[in-house]
């Protein structure tokens, strides 16, 4: 038949092809299927999915598919029936040329899971080429002097098929000088010679035809013919003669061009001209050996001048011919047979059978990743391929059959450090020098949601001023998550938890997107000083996952409160405050004492007394932080009966908040006569005063006991709120720069000037003192024993409410009750 390649092409191929299939016949196919070349399209090979053990569904299900390494697909699947059927015209001479096996190699991969399967199918060749001679005709000039017995080669005709269905005979056309023998050469080729058993005889016959047939062992049998003239010559009758009719020799495919490979010699036993012998190859020497070899025509040496490759050619045969010049000119014939020996000129090659898939980064180990296989077109240990990976790498290889792999996972793979891998392949054929090559497999890893949010801090502290604008940010969270996409896409939330009963919702709220928390209303010092969120940050994986965060709220004090002042009580409703003093006074004398109250802290809490107006500013004044009205000087006659002080209040916040009392003081003579009785009586004890003295000793025994109390009711809510959130107490390790408060309680009996009061006093580390004080009056005409009351100050009081308390239980202000707050400066 007709071949569309070239002939050097056709014979690259023919070779490639057979060391492949060399290469795969070392390794046992678990299914090979055996076929004629020429099979119709649709034609079937074999029940494929029934040999390897699948159903029809898995067909479909698996994506069963047919790869061939030849380039094309000669094959498909009959989804249907689970069939191997031809899908393209089979030459086997295209495929294999004249290799007596020809084997082509499927490899059928299947996914879910991936499985690669090897089959082969082998091509059976049929009588479909018939022997061709290159010409229709050669002509032949023989000496009649020529000896009998001498034997002239013929061209041998050429049959593409193989086996039995080559060219095994030949015959000729019947001629009384002529008849045909065949000559055995190595590798089973038989060569036809033309025998001369009669003298030629010029004179009687100048020519004589003879047609030559090529018979195949083909059934039916195919045939080729060529016509051989042969012109009879007079004179030279001596043919030159090569010293060796065959020379076999070796050649590297490395050979330097120009150097000579060897020297052809033959002799002539004529003389003169009959006996000069020129060189030249056969008539009918292809190009593709023109191209690599050359001829001297003078000296017979054979050099190179082109290329050898093993790959394309492993044995060269050259036709030299010795041509004398003699009339008639004789020749000689004789054969060069090069073989070419392989060097380590190709570099292995990698090939890709199955694209990677995106990886997870939970995979487990073991997981196939991408089938691959590697190659080399040369031979022996040069065609011998090692496949590599990096060292440290998380993949390995696991090796199948005949030079093909699975890349398997070989390690835990973590997404958050490496995105993707290019994976590097390194194969190195045993050569010498070895040669080698490198592939890259690029294989992405798809993320997992195996990382929570992590928070910038693992708490917060936040100061905040008291007295904000409701709506203003407090501060912003912030978490980061190491996962991708989804994964990574982090909301934000509050907690539910109380302040003060209260749950944390009501005093603020977050931004789910971007963790900025606000203030849902003001905040006031004096009613929560600090309090805590519990913010949580969640992805949106599946499962999501979360981490939790506490911000501590910290309330600054700010100076928005007044003193407020409890004493005298006629001035905090809003009356002047009446006080009688004696004319007898001396300086120092204790005329009241102002009490005032700031239900701020720290610094805004200080408070100091001063006068601003007075009747006259020589006779009075006021201790800058007792706020004890004291006389400065003794009072004289001339002094105004009626005194009115003006006494300012102020704290010692920024702003500064202050207020004003007003004290009428009223001078009077004679009142210091019940003092008098009063000093006596107090240093000898009447009746009346021994009851007061009762009095004074069982509120100080009931304001002892109940401070004790207070005291042990207070440590167990503090052990108990160790196991607990809420209580009394804080621990030390609940709010960072906070310490347990250290309270000292001390008691004082005060006798000085005419109003006699107790003082209970409590100290705290933090910034501030409380004290409680009992003040009583022995000029109340009212009554004649007085009662005893005590009121525990608070930031949060409300002082008229205090005020009232204290008006309904001290008749017509003769007890007093006074509360004062002051600040301790650090």
């Amino acid at each position: 038949m007709t071949k569309t390649m070239g002939y050097r092409d056709w014979r690259w191929q023919a070779l490639w092809w057979h060391h492949f299939f060399l290469l795969w016949s070392i390794t046992d196919a678990q299914t090979r299927y055996s076929i004629p070349e020429e099979l119709k399209q649709g034609s079937v090979v074999g029940n494929l999915a029934k040999d390897l053990g699948l159903g029809l569904s898995d067909i479909f299900e698996r994506k069963l598919r047919v790869a061939s390494e030849a380039g094309k697909q000669y094959f498909n699947v009959d989804a249907g029936k689970g069939e191997l059927v031809v899908n393209d015209r089979i030459d086997r001479e295209a495929l294999c040329g004249q290799s007596a096996s020809c084997v082509l190699p499927l490899q059928v991969v299947t996914e879910n899971p991936l499985q690669l399967h090897r089959i082969e199918v082998e091509i059976r060749d049929i009588n479909d080429n018939s022997p061709i001679f290159s010409t229709e005709e050669r002509s032949l000039k023989i000496a009649e002097s020529t000896a009998t017995g001498i034997r002239f080669p013929i061209e041998t005709a050429q049959d593409l098929d193989v086996g039995s269905n080559s060219v095994k005979s030949y015959t000729l056309s019947k001629d009384d000088c002529f008849s045909l023998r065949i000559k055995e050469l190595s590798g089973n080729r038989k060569v036809p010679e033309l025998l001369l058993e009669k003298s030629l005889d010029r004179e009687k016959q100048s020519v004589h035809q003879l047609l030559l047939t090529a018979v195949d062992g083909g059934n039916p049998v195919r045939t080729g013919t060529t016509n051989i003239i042969v012109t009879v010559l007079d004179n030279n009758d001596n043919v030159p003669v090569f010293k060796r009719p065959l020379y076999n020799l070796t050649a590297h495919e490395n050979s330097v061009t120009g150097s000579v490979l060897v020297k052809v010699e033959a002799t002539d036993a004529d003389e003169g001209v009959n006996g000069e012998i020129e060189y030249a190859f056969g008539e009918h020497t292809p190009q593709s050996l023109l191209s690599i070899f050359h001829l001297n025509s003078e000296t017979g040496d054979i050099s190179i001048v082109g290329s050898l490759d093993y790959e394309s050619n492993t044995i060269h045969e050259i036709d030299i011919t010795a041509k004398d010049k003699g009339l008639p000119e004789m020749e000689g014939h004789c054969r060069v047979q090069v073989i070419v020996i392989d060097i380590n000129d190709n570099a292995p090659e990698i090939v890709l059978t199955s694209e990677p898939n995106p990886l997870r980064e939970d995979s487990p180990r073991g997981t196939v990743v991408a089938l691959i296989s590697a190659r080399d077109l040369d031979s022996g240990d040069n065609a011998k391929v090692t496949l590599k990976l990096p060292k440290g790498s998380p993949f390995n290889l696991k090796p199948s059959f005949a030079n093909n792999y699975a890349l398997v996972t070989n390690s835990v793979l973590d997404r958050e450090s490496f995105s993707e891998y290019n994976i590097e392949i390194t194969a190195t054929d045993s050569g010498s020098p070895p040669l080698s090559s490198k592939k890259i497999i690029p294989v992405s890893i798809t993320d997992v949601n195996d990382n929570p949010p992590v928070f910038s801090q693992p708490s917060y502290n936040v100061y905040l001023k008291e007295n904000g604008v409701p709506g203003s940010i407090l501060y912003s969270v912030s978490a980061s998550d190491l996962d991708f996409g989804e994964n990574a896409k982090i909301s934000y939330s509050i907690l539910d938890s109380k302040v003060q009963d209260v749950s944390v919702s009501s005093y603020v709220y977050i931004n789910s997107d971007n963790g900025s928390i606000y203030s849902m209303h003001s905040f006031d010092y004096e009613k929560l000083k600090v309090f805590q969120i519990q913010v949580q940050a969640k992805d949106q994986g599946s499962p999501s996952l979360s981490s939790n965060t506490t911000v501590h709220v910290f309330i600054l004090d700010q100076n928005d409160n007044a003193p407020s002042v409890i004493y005298p009580s006629s001035a905090v409703l809003g009356s002047l405050s009446h006080q009688r003093m004696p004319r007898s006074a001396k300086a120092g004398h204790l005329v009241t004492k102002v009490t005032a109250v700031d239900a701020d802290s720290g610094h805004n809490a200080w408070i100091s007394y001063k006068v601003t107006e007075a009747t006259d500013v020589s006779l009075f004044t006021v201790n800058l932080y007792t706020g004890e009205v004291r006389t400065k000087r003794a009072v004289s006659e001339q002094d105004d009966s009626s005194q009115r002080l003006l006494i300012e209040i102020k704290d010692d916040g920024d702003p500064v908040q202050s207020s004003t009392v007003t004290v009428s003081i009223q001078l009077e003579d004679g009142l210091h006569e019940p003092i008098l009785d009063l000093r006596q009586k107090v240093t000898a004890p009447s009746k009346k005063t021994g009851r007061i003295t009762l009095y004074l000793i069982l509120s100080l025994a009931s304001v002892s006991v109940l401070s004790l109390v207070t005291f042990l009711i207070l440590a167990v809510k503090c052990i108990r709120s160790s196991r607990s959130s809420g209580s009394c107490c804080m621990r030390q390790g609940d709010y960072d720069g906070y310490k347990n408060p250290n309270r000292n309680l001390q008691i004082q009996l005060n006798t000085d000037g005419p109003i006699k009061y107790v003082e209970v006093l409590g100290g705290d580390m933090l910034s501030q003192s409380q004290s409680f004080r009992s003040c009583m009056s022995p000029m109340s005409p009212m009554s004649e024993y007085s009662d005893f009351t005590m009121i525990k100050p608070s930031s949060t009081t409300d002082f008229k409410e205090v005020i009232s308390v204290l008006d309904a239980s001290l008749p017509d202000s003769t007890w007093t009750f006074e509360s004062q707050q002051v600040s301790r400066k650090q």
